[in-house]
C-alpha cells in the first residue's frame, strides 16, 4: 500500500508540473518535456541529497529542518560528507536546495536566481553527469527552464509556481524502492514525450513485455548473482528500456552501460533513467550521436566489444545522405552481409536496421550474447542482405534462436516484429518459438495493440530457456536443420505436418475401400459422359461451319 501511495503522489507531482505547464501556454509544446523532466529530476536529486545526507549525519537526521543543519556546516565538513555519499549522488551547495530557493521566491528577477542555480548545479556535477556527443561536446543536467517562456514578464511567476509545487512533497521515502516502482515512474514521467512523433530517428517505446522477455532470456535466472563485472550495449538505445531491464536482471552494481543515439532527446531521458535505477557511474558512457555512421564505442581503432547487447533499431530510414560513406575498406567487416542501396522512388523505405544487426554482431564479444528486435521479414528472406546475416550466424554457430511476436505488438507500427537472440558460445541446438497467436487485443489512443499477459511471457520465456519443443508453438532445430531450409528461422516451417491414424476392423477397411472404388467409378463415369458430350458439340461446330 505505501509503495502504491507514493506511486501516486509521484504521478500527481508529474500532473501538477504539467499542468503548470499548460497554464503558461506551454501545454503540448515542444519545449515542455525539457521542463518537465529537468524539474523533475531538480526534485529528484534534491531529495537523494537530503536522504543521502540523513544516514550518514545524526544530526542532520535529527534536526527540524536538514537544510539548516547543512546550512551551517563548515566548507570542509560538507566536502567530507559529500565525498562518503558516492558517486550517484548530485553535489549541492546549500543556496542549491529548493527550500532556499521558496524562501527567496519573492526576490526581484527570481526567474534568474532559478535559472541560475539550475546551471550552477549543472557546472558542480559536469564529470559525472553530462552526457557527452560523438563530437566530444557535453550536454549538461539542466538549461536555463524560464527561457521557454516567451512573455518575460510571466518568468518569475512560472518559477514560484514550480518551486511551490516541488516543495510540497518529499521522494525521500521512495528511494528503498525496487526497479519496478522507478520503472513505472519513468514511464509515466516520459509517455506524452517519447512516442512516434516524427523526425528522422523516431523513438520507438518498447513495450514491457519485449524487454522483460529480452531480459530474462539474456540472464535466466538460475545465473543471477554470477553475472559480474559485464559491459551491456545498445547502439539505438531511445530512453533505455531494454538496458534497465537487463541491468536489473544482473544486478545495476554489476554491469556498466554503454549507449549510442542519435536523438538529444532520447539521451536526455536515457541519462534520467540511468540515474533514477542507480547506474550514474554509466553516465559518461552516454554517447549523442550517429551509431551507424560514427560508432563511438572503440578499443583503439576497433570497435569496443560487449558481453551483453540489446537493441530496438529504427527499422526502415532514409539514409541515403551518408550511405556512401558507409561503403569504405574499414566498414568491410562490420557490414559483413553489404549495405542496403538507395532505393529510387522510396528512399524512407532502406532498411536501416541491417546496418544496426550488422554493427551488434560485429561489437559482440566472444562468447558474448545479444537480443535484436527485427521486421519479422528478415528471418525468410530468400536471398540479399537477410539472408547473407542469418546465414553468417548459423556458419558460426552464433545463434540462440527466435521468438515470432504477435502483430501489434508496438501500437506505433504495424510492422510484424521477431526477437533475435544471438549467443556467440552457442554450438547445440536453436529455439524458434512462434507466439504470434498469444495475446489480447486493446485499444490504445488511436492504434490497436495486443497485450500479452504475465503468463504468456512467462511462457515464451520457459519454453526458450528450457530448449523445449511444444506442438504448434515451439521448435528445437540443428545448425544442420537451418541450413537445409534455405537458413530459414521460422519456427512453421519446422513443424511436423500432422497425420491422424485411426485403427480400423478389416470389414471397415473393406467397406472404405468399396467407398473410393465407388467414387473413382463415378468420376469415370461423369468423366467420359463429358467426353461424349463436347465431341458432339464440336462435330455441329463442323457441320455449321
Amino acid at each position: 500500500m505505501v509503495e502504491l501511495e507514493f506511486q501516486q503522489k509521484t504521478k500527481t507531482l508529474i500532473d501538477s508540473l504539467k499542468s503548470i505547464c499548460a497554464n503558461y501556454g506551454l501545454g503540448n509544446d515542444g519545449n515542455e518535456f525539457k521542463i518537465i523532466t529537468q524539474t523533475f529530476l531538480y526534485k529528484f536529486l534534491n531529495d537523494k541529497f537530503a536522504f543521502e545526507a540523513k544516514k550518514l549525519d545524526d544530526t542532520i537526521a535529527k534536526a527540524d529542518k536538514w537544510e539548516e543543519a547543512l546550512a551551517v556546516m563548515s566548507e570542509d565538513d560538507l566536502d567530507m560528507l559529500q565525498l562518503q555519499m558516492g558517486g550517484d549522488t548530485a553535489r549541492l551547495k546549500p543556496q542549491h536546495f529548493i527550500s532556499y530557493l521558496f524562501s527567496q521566491q519573492n526576490a526581484p528577477d527570481f526567474a534568474k536566481l532559478f535559472d541560475d542555480t539550475l546551471i550552477d548545479i549543472a557546472i558542480t556535477n559536469n564529470d559525472v553527469f553530462a552526457v557527452k556527443t560523438d563530437g566530444g561536446a557535453k550536454v549538461v543536467l539542466f538549461d536555463r527552464i524560464s527561457q521557454y517562456i516567451a512573455d518575460d514578464s510571466k518568468r518569475d511567476a512560472f518559477c514560484r509556481a514550480i518551486i511551490n509545487k516541488l516543495v510540497e512533497f518529499s521522494f525521500e521515502r521512495i528511494f528503498t524502492q525496487k526497479f519496478d516502482f522507478y520503472a513505472t515512474i519513468f514511464e509515466y514521467l516520459i509517455k506524452d514525450y517519447n512516442s512516434n512523433s516524427g523526425g528522422k530517428y523516431a523513438e520507438y517505446f518498447t513495450p514491457h513485455a519485449v524487454a522483460r522477455i529480452m531480459a530474462e532470456i539474456l540472464v535466466p535466472k538460475e545465473q543471477r548473482g554470477t553475472v559480474r563485472n559485464v559491459a551491456c550495449y545498445d547502439p539505438s538505445a531511445g530512453s533505455g528500456t531494454l538496458l534497465m531491464n537487463v541491468a536489473h536482471a544482473i544486478g545495476e552494481n554489476r554491469c556498466s552501460i554503454y549507449t549510442q543515439d542519435i536523438s538529444q532527446k532520447s539521451s536526455n531521458l536515457l541519462r534520467l533513467n540511468l540515474i533514477l535505477n542507480n547506474l550514474v557511474h554509466s553516465i559518461p558512457n552516454v554517447i549523442q550521436g550517429n551509431t551507424v555512421l560514427h560508432p563511438y564505442h572503440k578499443d583503439g581503432k576497433a570497435l569496443k566489444r560487449f558481453d551483453y547487447i540489446v537493441s530496438n533499431p529504427p527499422f526502415k530510414l532514409d539514409f541515403s545522405d551518408f550511405r556512401d560513406e558507409l561503403d569504405s575498406k574499414e566498414n568491410k567487416d562490420r557490414f559483413f552481409a553489404g549495405i542496403p542501396k538507395i532505393k529510387a522512388k522510396a528512399k524512407d523505405k532502406m532498411e536501416i536496421y541491417q546496418l544496426f544487426l550488422q554493427h551488434i554482431i560485429a561489437s559482440l564479444k566472444p562468447g558474448g550474447k545479444a537480443a535484436v528486435v527485427v521486421p519479422t521479414g528478415f528471418i525468410t528472406a530468400q536471398s540479399g542482405i537477410d539472408k547473407g546475416i542469418r546465414e553468417h550466424l548459423v556458419k558460426n554457430k552464433m545463434l540462440a534462436g527466435v521468438v515470432s511476436m504477435p502483430s501489434n505488438i508496438f501500437a506505433t507500427t504495424g510492422t510484424n516484429v521477431s526477437i533475435l537472440f544471438i549467443d556467440a558460445s552457442n554450438d547445440g541446438d536453436v529455439v524458434l518459438v512462434d507466439a504470434s497467436n498469444l495475446g489480447e487485443k486493446v485499444k490504445d489512443g488511436k492504434n490497436q495493440k495486443t497485450v500479452l499477459t504475465p503468463d504468456e511471457e512467462q511462457q515464451i520465456i520457459d519454453v526458450f530457456n528450457a530448449k523445449q519443443a511444444v506442438e504448434d508453438f515451439s521448435v528445437v532445430v540443428s545448425y544442420a536443420d537451418i541450413e537445409a531450409k534455405n537458413y530459414s528461422l521460422s519456427a512453421g516451417q519446422y513443424f511436423d505436418v500432422k497425420i491422424e491414424y485411426v485403427d480400423i476392423t478389416p470389414e471397415q477397411f473393406a467397406q472404405k475401400m468399396q467407398g473410393f472404388t465407388s467414387n473413382l467409378d463415378n468420376l469415370f463415369s461423369q468423366s467420359h459422359e463429358l467426353e461424349t458430350e463436347i465431341k458432339k458439340q464440336l462435330a455441329g461446330l463442323k457441320f455449321n461451319g
